[in-house]
C-alpha cells in the first residue's frame, strides 16, 4: 500500500483569512524553503505560547485549589458547629443558642471577609498579570491576547485599559476596605513597576512619531529682521499639514498619552488622599510638553546669537507661541476632551511651556551675567550700563507677559485666582519667585533709578512754590496746598508699585515695595526735614520766607500721608497685610499695612513742625505784649479816649493777626486748624497767667478796659470759628469772675466757694486761681 500523500485539502475547505494569507505569502515568496522556515518559526512561537499559557493555568488552578481547600475546610468547621448546636439545643433548650450565636456570627463574618479578600486578591492578580503581559509585549511586539498582526499602539491601549480596571478595583478596595493596606501597597508596587516601563516607552514612540512628522519645524530661515518686525515667515505647521494614516497614528498616540496621564492623576489622587493633592497632581500636559521641548531647543540656538539683544529673544518666543496656537485649539483640544483629561487647556499648556522655556533660559544664561557684572561694579566702584540693561530686560518681560495674557484671554478662559500656580506658569516675571535674591537686586536698582530721576526735581526751588489741589488726586474737598514735587514723588512711587503688580506672590510684591518703594518716601521725608532745619537755622522762622518754606514741607508731608492712607485701603495693599509670610518676615502686627512705618514718620514730622510754628508765633506774641502785661496800673485807670483797645496791646494783636493770616494762606486747612487752636490755647494761658493771675488790682474801669481788649483778641480768631471764646476758657472764666458783683462774690464766700464756682460754670480755673482773681477785684462805692 502507498503512503498517504501530503496534499492540500480542497480550497473550499479553507477559511477566507487562510486563503488571503496564502495568496499574499506565495506572491512574495520565491523560495519554498523560506516559507517553510517562517511557518515552522511561527508554529514554534505558538507552541511556546501554549506552554506558557498551560503553565500559568496550572499555577492559577493550584492557587485556586489552595484557597478553595481552605474555604471548604472553614465551611466544614461551620457545618460541624451547626450540628453541635442543633444537638445541644435538643438537650439544653435555647440558653446555649443565646450564648453561642454572637460567636458564630463573628466567625461567619470572618470567613466571609477571608472569602472576599481571596476573591479580591485573585481579581487584582489577574489585572496585574494582564498589565505586566501587555507591558512586556510592548517591548517585544508580541501579545497573547491579540492577533500577530496587532501593532504596538493597540498593545499599549490594551495595557492602559488593564491599568484602568486595576485602578478602579484599587479605588473600590481603598474606599470599602481601608484596612487592606498591605494588599493595596503590593498591587501598587507592581503597577508602578509596569508604569515605569510603559510611560517612557510611550513617550519614546511619541517622539519618534513627531520626528517623522517633521517636528520641530525648521527655524533656520528666521532672521533678526523678520522676527523683530513681526513679519510672517515660511515656517509651516506640521500638525496642520499631516494627513491620512500619519495623522490617524499621531492622534491615536496623542490620545494614548492623555489617557495614560489621566490614569496617573487618578492614582496620585487616591494615594495622596488627605494631603495637599493640588500641588502634586498639577503636571504639564505630557503630549504638549513633547511639542514644546524640541522647538525650545531649536530657539536656544538663535538665543545664543542674540544675548546682547534680548528684545529679539522675546519677539521670537512670542511669534512661535502665537503662530502655532491655532493647532492647539483646533486639533489637540478635542483629543484632550475625548480623553476626559479635566482641567487642561491645550492653549494654556502650549503657552505655559513656551513661557517656562523662556524663563529657564533667562535664569541660566542672561540673569547670571547681569548679576556678575553688578558684583564687579560693586567691587571696582566703576558704574556700568548693567543697571540699564537689567531694567530694559524687566521692561521686556512685563511687556511680554501682557501679550501672553492677551493670547490666553482670546480663548475665553480667565484665571480667577491671582496667586494660583497657573499664573506663575504663564508669566516670565515669575522667575523671581525662585530667586528672591534677584528680586532684591531688582528692587534696589528700581529705587536707585527712580531716586536719581527725582533728585533734580526735589533740588529745584520752583518745584516747591506752586500749589497742587488735593482734590485732583485724593477723594475729598480739602486743599492740601501741596507743592508739585510731592506729586512727582507719588507718581514715581506709583510706577514702582505698578512694576511689581505682575509678580504672582503676595509676599514677593510686599518685599519689592519695602525695598524699592518705601525708601523713596523715607528719602523724601529726609529732604523735607533738611529744608525745615535749614529755614530754622537761618532765621529761627522769624521771617515769612522761612515760615512759608516750613509750611510747604508740612503740606507736602500731609498730602503724601493722605495719599498713602488711601492707597492702603486698596485690596492690593490690604492683602499684603493679611499675608502671613510678609508679617513674619518684617515682624509686623496683624492686619498692618505696608506703608505703616512711613505714614507714622510723616505724621510725626508734620506734628513736630506744626508745633514749632505755633511756638514761634507765640514767642513773637509774648515779646510784643510784655509791656502790656507788666503795666498793672492800667487796670485802675479809665479807658483811653478814642481807643477801643489798649495801645500796648495793639502791636501784639497786629502781629498775631498777620502771622495767623500768613499761615492761613500758605498752610493746608487741616494743619492750619491745629495751628490756630494751639495758638489760642497758648494765648489763653499767656494772658490769664500774665494779667488775671498777677497782683494787679482791677477797678471797674480796668474791667471794662480788659473786656475791650479781650473782645479784640477774640475778633482775631473769629474769622476761623463762630465762638472764639470757647477756645479761651481761662480768660473767659476769669472775665466772668471780674464781672461778678460785690454782693454775688460775698454770697459765694458765705455758701461755699467750690459750690458757687460750679454754679457759675467755672471749670478751667482752680479754686486758688479763682480766689486770687476775686481778691484782686476792687469795688469802689
Amino acid at each position: 500500500m502507498e503512503p498517504p500523500s501530503n496534499s492540500f485539502p480542497p480550497i473550499f475547505h479553507l477559511s477566507p483569512p487562510l486563503i488571503s494569507y496564502l495568496n499574499q505569502t506565495l506572491s512574495q515568496t520565491t523560495n519554498a524553503t523560506d516559507l517553510v522556515s517562517e511557518l515552522q518559526q511561527q508554529c514554534s512561537d505558538l507552541d511556546q505560547t501554549l506552554i506558557d499559557l498551560n503553565r500559568k493555568l496550572e499555577q492559577t488552578i493550584i492557587t485556586y485549589s489552595l484557597h478553595s481547600g481552605k474555604i471548604g475546610g472553614l465551611f466544614d468547621g461551620i457545618k460541624l458547629k451547626l450540628e453541635d448546636i442543633r444537638a445541644s439545643s435538643c438537650v439544653s433548650g435555647g440558653g446555649f443558642i443565646g450564648e453561642e450565636l454572637p460567636v458564630l456570627a463573628k466567625e461567619v463574618a470572618r470567613v466571609e471577609t477571608v472569602r472576599v479578600y481571596a476573591e479580591t486578591a485573585l481579581k487584582l492578580d489577574t489585572f496585574v498579570g494582564d498589565i505586566e503581559d501587555a507591558v512586556s509585549s510592548t517591548m517585544s511586539g508580541k501579545l497573547r491576547k491579540l492577533p500577530s498582526g496587532a501593532n504596538s499602539e493597540e498593545t499599549r491601549l490594551l495595557a492602559i485599559e488593564s491599568l484602568k480596571s486595576a485602578e478602579d478595583a484599587l479605588a473600590s478596595v481603598t474606599k470599602s476596605r481601608p484596612q487592606w493596606t498591605h494588599l493595596v501597597s503590593a498591587v501598587d508596587h507592581r503597577v508602578d513597576r509596569a508604569l515605569a516601563v510603559l510611560r517612557p516607552q510611550a513617550i519614546a514612540d511619541h517622539r519618534t512619531l513627531l520626528v517623522s512628522l517633521g517636528w520641530p519645524p525648521p527655524l533656520s530661515n528666521l532672521s533678526s529682521t523678520n522676527v523683530n518686525m513681526g513679519k510672517s515667515s515660511d515656517v509651516l505647521n506640521p500638525l496642520f499639514t499631516m494627513q491620512g494614516d500619519l495623522k490617524k497614528q499621531y492622534c491615536e498616540n496623542f490620545l494614548a498619552l492623555c489617557n495614560l496621564q489621566e490614569l496617573q492623576r487618578h492614582r496620585k489622587s487616591r494615594q495622596l488622599k488627605g494631603y495637599n493633592r493640588e500641588v502634586a497632581l498639577r503636571q504639564p500636559l505630557w503630549a504638549v510638553e513633547e511639542l514644546v521641548n524640541p522647538i525650545s531647543l531649536g530657539c536656544q540656538r538663535h538665543f545664543s546669537k542674540w544675548i546682547e539683544k534680548p528684545d529679539l529673544i522675546f519677539a521670537l518666543i512670542y511669534k512661535i507661541t502665537r503662530d502655532f496656537i491655532d493647532s492647539m485649539d483646533e486639533l489637540l483640544q478635542p483629543l484632550v476632551d475625548r480623553a476626559r483629561l479635566a482641567g487642561y487647556s491645550c492653549r494654556e499648556e502650549w503657552i505655559s511651556g513656551m513661557v517656562t522655556s523662556l524663563a529657564m533660559y533667562l535664569a541660566k544664561e542672561v540673569f547670571p551675567i547681569y548679576v556678575g557684572q553688578l558684583a564687579v561694579d560693586k567691587t571696582t566702584g566703576v558704574p556700568s550700563h548693567v543697571k540699564v540693561s537689567w531694567l530694559h530686560l524687566v521692561d521686556l518681560m512685563l511687556s511680554f507677559d501682557k501679550k501672553i495674557q492677551s493670547l490666553i484671554a482670546q480663548s475665553g478662559v480667565l484665571i480667577a485666582v491671582r496667586d494660583d500656580e497657573n499664573f506663575q506658569r504663564l508669566s516670565s516675571i515669575s522667575i523671581f519667585c525662585d530667586r528672591p535674591d534677584w528680586l532684591e537686586l531688582w528692587a534696589e536698582i528700581e529705587f536707585s533709578d527712580t531716586f536719581d530721576k527725582l533728585k533734580p526735581v526735589m533740588g529745584e526751588e520752583r518745584s516747591w512754590k506752586a500749589r497742587v489741589e488735593g482734590a485732583s488726586h485724593v477723594s475729598g474737598s480739602e486743599d492740601y496746598n501741596s507743592p508739585p514735587v510731592t506729586s512727582a514723588v507719588l507718581q514715581r512711587l506709583s510706577l514702582v508699585v505698578d512694576r511689581c503688580k505682575p509678580l504672582p506672590s503676595i509676599s514677593l510684591r510686599a518685599r519689592f515695595i519695602r525695598l524699592g518703594g518705601a525708601p523713596l518716601i523715607r528719602e523724601f521725608l529726609n529732604f523735607l526735614l533738611h529744608r525745615c532745619q535749614e529755614a530754622e537755622g537761618m532765621t529761627a522762622l522769624a521771617d515769612d520766607d522761612a515760615l512759608i518754606k516750613v509750611t510747604n514741607s508740612i503740606n507736602g508731608a500731609r498730602y503724601c500721608e493722605s495719599v498713602l492712607r488711601e492707597w492702603c485701603e486698596d485690596v492690593f495693599f490690604l492683602e499684603m497685610g493679611l499675608d502671613q509670610d510678609y508679617e513674619s518676615e518684617i515682624g509686623a502686627a496683624e492686619n498692618s499695612v505696608i506703608f505703616d512705618e512711613e505714614i507714622v514718620k510723616l505724621e510725626e514730622f508734620r506734628m513736630e513742625w506744626v508745633e514749632k510754628l505755633s511756638t514761634v508765633v507765640l514767642r513773637g506774641f509774648d515779646a510784643r505784649c510784655r509791656d502790656y502785661i507788666k503795666n498793672r496800673k492800667q487796670w485802675q485807670e479809665k479807658e483811653e479816649k478814642n481807643w477801643t483797645v489798649s495801645k500796648s496791646f495793639v502791636g501784639a494783636l497786629d502781629y498775631l493777626q498777620e502771622k495767623t493770616s500768613k499761615l492761613k494762606e500758605s498752610l493746608n486747612e487741616i494743619d492750619f486748624v491745629i495751628v490756630w487752636r494751639s495758638l489760642a490755647t497758648g494765648v489763653d494761658r499767656l494772658v490769664s497767667n500774665g494779667v488775671l493771675l498777677s497782683s494787679a488790682k482791677f477797678h471797674d474801669s480796668g474791667v471794662e478796659r480788659f473786656v475791650s481788649d479781650v473782645e479784640v483778641l477774640f475778633g482775631v480768631f473769629r474769622a476761623w470759628c463762630l465762638r472764639p471764646e470757647g477756645f479761651f476758657p481761662r480768660v473767659s472764666e476769669g472775665l466772668k469772675l471780674l464781672k461778678t458783683g460785690k454782693d454775688e462774690a460775698k454770697r459765694g464766700n458765705e455758701e461755699g466757694k467750690e459750690r458757687w464756682l460750679k454754679e457759675c460754670g467755672i471749670r478751667h480755673l482752680s479754686l486758688i486761681e479763682a480766689e486770687k482773681i476775686i481778691k484782686n477785684r476792687v469795688f469802689v462805692d
